[in-house]
């Protein structure tokens, strides 16, 4: 079971118990957060949101405020005595993926939804014999 999530404007493949590195999210060390913005998820079948499924979560935990490898910006013109030097550190929170909820509701929403579509076929059904 795993979900593709937006999360401070990426996108990532989640799944639970797993830890990864999100850009810098407010919140304090153990704070519990949930994003809804889920794009799809395979929980056995294949759901895609349009945008974005409705009734699904990810419940996160943050587990660290981080700094990543520097990185080495390095600008030079050949022969015109212009150099300069860099760097950047981007500021990262570890975050702990304690769930993914909301499937129930999700299934509940879809049977709710095949009878309606069988209801009509009935209606269609008897329109048509009636004739």
């Amino acid at each position: 079971m795993f979900a593709i999530v937006e999360i401070a404007g990426l996108q990532y493949k989640v799944e639970q118990n797993q830890k990864l590195f999100v850009n810098r999210l407010k919140g304090d060390k153990g704070a519990k957060v949930s994003f809804d913005k889920v794009l799809l998820t395979v929980n056995g079948a294949v759901t895609v949101g349009a945008p974005a499924v409705s009734g699904i979560t990810v419940d996160v935990e943050i587990l660290d405020h981080v700094q990543a490898d520097k990185v080495i910006v390095f600008k030079k013109k050949r022969r015109k005595g212009y150099a300069k030097k860099n760097g950047h550190r981007q500021q990262l929170t570890q975050i702990l993926v304690t769930g993914i909820t909301g499937f129930d509701g999700a299934k509940k929403e879809a049977k709710k939804a095949a009878p309606k579509k069988a209801a009509k076929a009935e209606v269609t059904e008897t329109s048509e014999s009636a004739e």
